[in-house]
């Protein structure tokens, strides 16, 4: 799955939204931090890692690696 871009961009609109009329700043500062981080998480997270693992060993005993990409 692509990553969510449309969804980051509402996230961090509704949090500018809530924050806009807020008087004091250094909470403000410290709300808009907090869910800037968790908006941006939840959007890492949304990615899809998509490898290709090449194995070594018998049947019984594999060992391998992966190198992929989110996309």
């Amino acid at each position: 799955m692509a990553l969510n871009k449309s969804g980051l961009e509402g996230s961090i609109k509704a949090l500018l939204s809530e924050e806009k009329g807020k008087i004091d700043n250094a909470t403000s500062i410290d709300n808009i931090a907090a869910k800037l981080a968790s908006a941006i998480e939840i959007f890492v997270k949304s990615g899809t890692v998509n490898t290709t693992v090449t194995t070594t060993g018998s049947a019984a005993a594999q060992t391998g690696t992966g190198v992929g990409s989110i996309s």
